[in-house]
C-alpha cells in the first residue's frame, strides 16, 4: 500500500476586504511549515485554502478558475468533481468578485466543518470542537483593525475556543493587494510564517507587528504627539538599555542619536524620526517588554490607531 502525506489538521480563514481588494489568510496547524502548504493568493484572483489531506494543486488551479471568472462555489465544484479523494479534502475559496465557499469532505476527520460569511470563509478539521470555528467566524465580524488584524484575531480565538486537537506547531499570514509587495512590485502585501513553534500564532503576531512597522506604509497623523515627561524618560532608559545612546546626558530632542541610530539599526526608514517620536509617545503605556522589545512594541502600538496606506 503507497504511504499517505501527513493529514494537515488545521484551522484557517480566508477574507477579503473590499474596501482595499486585499485578500488573504491566516492559518494555524500542528503541522510543520503549514504556511508552505495551505495559503494561495492572488489579487487578480482571490484566496484559496486546502488542507487535510491537501490537495495543493487546488491553490494554483483555484486561482486560475477564479480569474477566468468562476465563482468561488464553481471553482469548489470544479475542483473536488475531478478529485477522486475529494472527500478527505477541505478547502476554502474567496473570489475578488465577493463570491465564497467552502467544502468539507465526509471523510475529513473530526471534528470537521466550515462557516461562510460576507466576504471570509472558516474552516478546519482535527479540531476540538465547532466552537473553534464558531469563534473565528464571531471575531472576525466584531473585530477591529484592517484585514490582517482581523484575521490575526480570529486566529487567536479559534485556538483560544479549543484549535487543533494534536495542538501547536506552525502558523501563516499571507495577504496579498494590487502593488501591495516591497516597492510596489508585485502583490505580496504581507507573507509571515512561523513554521516550528511552541507558540506559532503568538509567535506570529510577534513577527507581524515588526513586519508591519518596518515594510507597510501608514496615513501621517493629524497632529504629532510630543516624546515627554515620564514617557520620555522611560524611552530614553530603554534606548539606553538598549545600546542605543551615545550620550546619556543628553535630553532626547536636543541633539540626541538615539531615536535616529534605533530607526536605522531595525530598518524603519519609511518612518521619520519625529513619526516614531509620536508612535513611542502614542504607544508607550501600551507596550510590553524592555529594552529594544518594548521599544518597537511601543511603535507597533502608537501606528496601530493610523490606516495602512
Amino acid at each position: 500500500m503507497p504511504s499517505r502525506p501527513p493529514r494537515t489538521s488545521t484551522f484557517s480563514i480566508v477574507a477579503r476586504d473590499p474596501a482595499t481588494d486585499a485578500v488573504g489568510i491566516a492559518v494555524q496547524s500542528k503541522f510543520v511549515s503549514v504556511g508552505s502548504v495551505v495559503p494561495f493568493a492572488a489579487a487578480d484572483a482571490g484566496a484559496v485554502a486546502t488542507q487535510s489531506f491537501a490537495n495543493v494543486a487546488y491553490g494554483p488551479d483555484g486561482l486560475d478558475l477564479l480569474r477566468e471568472g468562476y465563482s468561488a462555489e464553481e471553482v469548489v465544484e470544479e475542483l473536488t468533481e475531478a478529485d477522486d479523494e475529494a472527500t478527505q479534502r477541505q478547502v476554502g475559496v474567496v473570489g475578488q468578485d465577493g463570491s465564497v465557499a467552502g467544502f468539507t469532505g465526509a471523510e475529513c476527520f473530526d471534528f470537521a466543518g466550515d462557516i461562510q460569511g460576507e466576504n471570509y470563509t472558516v474552516q478546519g478539521n482535527i479540531l476540538e470542537n465547532r466552537a473553534t470555528i464558531e469563534a473565528m467566524a464571531e471575531t472576525y465580524e466584531s473585530a477591529d483593525g484592517g484585514l490582517p488584524d482581523r484575521l490575526l484575531a480570529a486566529l487567536q480565538a479559534g485556538n483560544e475556543a479549543g484549535g487543533d486537537a494534536r495542538g501547536e506547531q506552525a502558523a501563516a499570514l499571507y495577504v496579498v493587494k494590487p502593488e501591495g509587495g516591497y516597492d510596489g512590485g508585485n502583490d505580496r502585501w504581507i507573507d509571515v510564517r512561523v513554521d516550528d513553534h511552541e507558540h506559532p500564532i503568538d509567535e506570529l503576531e510577534r513577527v507581524f507587528r515588526r513586519y508591519d512597522v518596518t515594510l507597510l506604509e501608514r496615513e501621517p497623523p493629524e497632529e504629532y504627539h510630543e516624546l515627554a515627561g515620564e514617557t520620555a524618560e522611560a524611552v530614553t532608559e530603554a534606548l539606553d538599555e538598549a545600546g542605543f545612546r551615545e550620550d546619556a546626558s543628553t535630553a532626547l530632542g536636543e541633539g540626541d542619536t538615539a531615536l535616529s541610530a534605533f530607526r536605522g539599526a531595525n530598518n524603519f526608514e519609511n518612518h521619520e524620526v519625529r513619526a516614531l517620536e509620536d508612535a513611542l509617545a502614542r504607544g508607550w503605556d501600551d507596550a510590553d517588554g524592555a529594552g529594544e522589545e518594548r521599544l518597537v512594541n511601543a511603535v507597533w502600538h502608537g501606528l496601530s490607531g493610523r490606516e495602512r496606506a
